[in-house]
């Protein structure tokens, strides 16, 4: 998880922020997810990227020459 908030505002600052930055972050690896709790919990905003797995790396199940 990258951030998190229950703040709205706050969620678009941070997606600007990043956007603007000049190291840009893979957003085909991002997931973005809005946590509705309706009446019983605020509502959450969480942007995340995905981490491969380095046991699924083909490249470690090849021999080395």
């Amino acid at each position: 998880m990258i951030f998190e908030t229950q703040d709205e505002s706050k969620w678009h600052a941070h997606l600007r922020q990043l956007r603007a930055e000049p190291e840009r972050i893979d957003w085909a690896m991002t997931r973005i997810d809005t946590l509705c709790g309706r009446l019983v919990q605020p509502t959450t905003y969480r942007l995340s990227v995905f981490v491969l797995d380095p046991a699924c790396d083909p490249s470690r199940n090849q021999p080395h020459h």
